[in-house]
């Protein structure tokens, strides 16, 4: 299935290989990726085995995505995850190398990287970069030795299949340190860091809509969390900040304060739809039901409404190898509150741009109550991190660097 606005460029082709064009960071970069190659003159195209428009960020339409491999399932009765993966993703690679017809000069794969071995089969010998979001085999958990037993031919295939790369680009400082801490055979590479850009274009041309279109009664303090529904992302958090802040506040001012907890949310995946679920009861129980907006895969024009009137931003999971949140709120001048770990201890200055605090559920509130106690502190703080993220995290510093990699693997 190909996209709305594919296109012939005379430069380089680049082919994107992605597990599942969804909503989240990865998928947020790929786009980005894939449009700031194809400005500077490549011939593009995203090929995944999922692609659902309705459930994927607008501006794929512009490009050029195709699928295949779909027919592959993504668990075995809900388990299996990682290999199912692998596999599609080698279909995936073995379909583009033999069936598609296509010419290539470079692959860019991110967060499988099973299918490497398989492209370089190409009977010319092609050029593969691979982004490293995280190392998977730290994105799992092994509550018993049959899930350990499993994973220990998945991580090997990671570590083995990861360097056998051209180039391996990691998006942040503190991901780099865990790559070389994980992939032990891989200590004689040292990837480069190239940090994920904001692509401004939605936040500069779309209009916000009337928020009350969201949250019924407009509130003073409106705090946002944007988070897929993943037990990972650690939304639960946010919740119990939010009963914390309730015992700081006095009647009045906790009738004008509000949280909003939007995230991509999938029906195909079960644990997005439990995740939701266990969260709305949370609530429940906390007695923040009536404070408390649910909003699942929320469209462009959502996400710039809010963050055109929220407070600040709770960015709730750690140990994020980067998180492009914290970087589209402070564009949009809003403070972040974020845990004191990962990426956003590169993003978020720590009392100027927001504040970074243990994950624990009083210190969040805390810096929630200052938000309340001085509204000015969203004025300064916001202005501040529009400033960080046009110096710091520019499209066009990401897209020459990222056109740079791609014309050396080429040479």
């Amino acid at each position: 299935m190909a996209a709305e606005g594919g296109e012939t460029r005379g430069g380089p082709s680049v082919f994107f290989l992605h597990p599942d064009l969804g909503l989240g960071g990865a998928e947020r970069l790929v786009v980005d990726a894939a449009l700031a190659l194809r400005a500077r003159g490549c011939r593009v195209q995203i090929w995944t085995p999922r692609y659902d428009p309705a459930r994927c960020f607008s501006e794929t339409r512009q490009l050029e995505v195709r699928t295949a491999g779909s027919w592959l399932p993504r668990s075995i009765l809900g388990r299996g995850h990682a290999l199912c993966a692998a596999l599609r993703m080698i279909v995936l690679a073995l379909h583009v190398l033999l069936l598609s017809g296509e010419e290539f000069d470079v692959f860019v794969c991110d967060q499988v990287s099973a299918c490497i071995p398989v492209l370089r089969l190409a009977r010319t010998r092609k050029k593969v970069l691979f982004y490293c979001h995280f190392p998977d085999q730290l994105l799992t958990k092994r509550e018993s030795f049959m899930k350990s037993l499993y994973r220990v031919p998945l991580d090997w295939l990671e570590e083995y299949t990861t360097g056998m790369a051209d180039c391996i680009l990691v998006n942040s400082r503190f991901t780099a340190t865990i790559f070389k801490e994980t992939f032990k055979s891989l200590s004689h590479i040292d990837p480069d860091v190239l940090y994920p850009s904001l692509n401004i274009a939605t936040f500069d041309t779309v209009n916000p809509a009337d928020v009350a279109s969201i949250v019924p009664n407009r509130k003073t303090f409106l705090f946002l969390s944007i988070n897929r529904y993943e037990r990972k992302k650690n939304l639960m958090l946010a919740l119990e900040a939010l009963h914390d802040l309730r015992g700081r506040l006095n009647a009045q001012e906790w009738k004008e304060v509000h949280l909003v907890l939007a995230g991509g949310y999938d029906k195909a995946v079960k644990e997005n739809m439990e995740y939701y679920e266990e969260l709305k009861l949370a609530a429940k129980k906390l007695n923040i039901g009536e404070q408390v907006t649910f909003l699942r895969s929320f469209s462009d024009e959502q996400k710039v409404t809010l963050l055109s009137n929220c407070t600040c931003v709770l960015y709730t999971p750690s140990n994020e190898h980067f998180g492009i949140v914290p970087l589209e709120a402070m564009y949009m001048r809003c403070p972040v509150i974020a845990v004191n770990s990962g990426g956003p201890l590169e993003s978020v200055v720590n009392t100027v741009t927001g504040f970074l605090c243990d994950p624990l559920p009083n210190q969040f509130a805390e810096a929630m109550e200052r938000f309340v106690r001085d509204p000015a502190l969203k004025r300064t703080m916001g202005a501040a991190g529009k400033a960080r993220v046009v110096e710091k995290f520019s499209s066009e510093a990401f897209g020459d660097e990222l056109y740079q990699y791609v014309q050396n693997l080429i040479k």
